[in-house]
């Protein structure tokens, strides 16, 4: 049984723990580098607007920090420069910042600002309460304030660049082998024990589980070919092309598995009582296929021989008709599961993961 400190570096080794760290720790720094050169250094009015600006700014990659806090920027300007309209119009008051805001949510519905809408109306917020400055040289120092957390979040996170994900999406794809794994083994275990339609059940939710696992996967592949754009420590060709190919083989395998799932539990549901030179024979290969699916090193492409085997012997064993049709099912979803978990097995992104 691993310790709690064991544990502890066990998930702080993990890339996506660690490129998360690494994210809050540019955002961090750059704010308070912002915070410091427009209050300590330059002494603006509502230096805020530097670290909350920086805030906006900074993400997950270079190319991210460029496109949506080009966005983040844009929002806080026209929320500054609203501001300071609204002030100059009527005045501080309750109804100015009532309507100001109002303005402001409704650029919020407009092209390049609909991503960060509610940035315009925050930043209107804050200037408008938190300043009675209503001279044209405290827009300047405002505009210079959010200048300023733009150049320091763009700094930080070209010193501290994206780590490239292609790590992150390759243990995330391990995750789900393991997770496909064990849940054939269950599945075996379940049948072994005369599963009810309950934990059958159980096993199609868990396919959809395994769906959620692959999604994230997907983002994370994304932003594996995304985190090489613009990234200075770029020093070989993103593998989330072949990521891209293995996910895609990952979801016939869940969809496999699925099908399979629910053709047992439809079974059991209609209470039928299985024929035991199929169900035994099955249930072991079921089991055998779990273990090794969960393993990426071992071979599955044997236990294709086992399908084959387990038909051939089915076909001379007199069985009724009525059961063919699940008999088949099975089989065929078995051998398909095979083939998928091998051609994902034998992938160098896999391998070298």
């Amino acid at each position: 049984m691993p310790t709690r400190s064991q544990r502890l570096r066990r998930w702080l080794s993990r890339p996506d723990v660690r490129s998360d760290l690494v994210q809050i720790l540019k955002s961090v720094l750059a704010a308070v580098a912002a915070w410091l050169v427009a209050d300590t250094l330059l002494d603006l009015d509502q230096a805020f607007l530097a670290p909350w600006t920086a805030l906006l700014t900074v993400h997950a990659t270079v190319y991210r920090t460029v496109s949506r806090g080009t966005q983040a920027v844009l929002a806080t300007s026209v929320g500054v420069v609203l501001a300071f309209a609204a002030v100059q119009v009527g005045g501080h008051g309750t109804l100015t910042l009532g309507l100001a805001l109002l303005l402001a949510m409704g650029f919020a519905r407009v092209g390049l600002l609909r991503h960060e809408g509610i940035t315009v109306a925050t930043t209107v917020l804050f200037v408008i309460t938190a300043s009675t400055d209503t001279s044209w040289s405290g827009l300047g120092d405002r505009l210079a304030a959010t200048a300023i957390g733009v150049v320091l979040a763009l700094v930080v996170n070209t010193v501290l660049a994206a780590p490239l994900r292609d790590e992150s999406a390759r243990q995330q794809v391990g995750e789900i082998d393991r997770g496909l794994g064990q849940l054939l083994r269950d599945m075996a275990a379940g049948l072994r024990d005369q599963a009810d339609d309950a934990p059958t059940g159980d096993w199609v939710d868990r396919t959809r589980t395994l769906d959620r696992r692959l999604d994230s996967a997907w983002r994370l592949v994304y932003e594996a070919q995304e985190s090489t754009w613009g990234n200075p420590r770029r020093r070989r060709a993103s593998s989330s092309e072949e990521l891209s190919r293995v996910l895609t083989r990952l979801e016939e395998g869940i969809a496999q598995v699925r099908g399979m799932s629910r053709l047992v539990h439809e079974s059991a549901v209609a209470a039928e009582e299985w024929d035991p030179a199929f169900r035994d024979p099955f249930i072991e290969l079921l089991d055998e296929l779990g273990r090794r699916v969960e393993d990426p090193e071992a071979d599955v492409q044997e236990l294709r021989s086992w399908t084959d085997r387990l038909a051939s012997d089915l076909s001379d064993g007199g069985l009724p008709d009525l059961r063919w049709p699940l008999y088949g099912g099975l089989i065929e979803m078995a051998r398909a599961i095979i083939t998928i978990v091998d051609d994902v097995a034998t992938s160098e992104v896999v391998r070298s993961g």
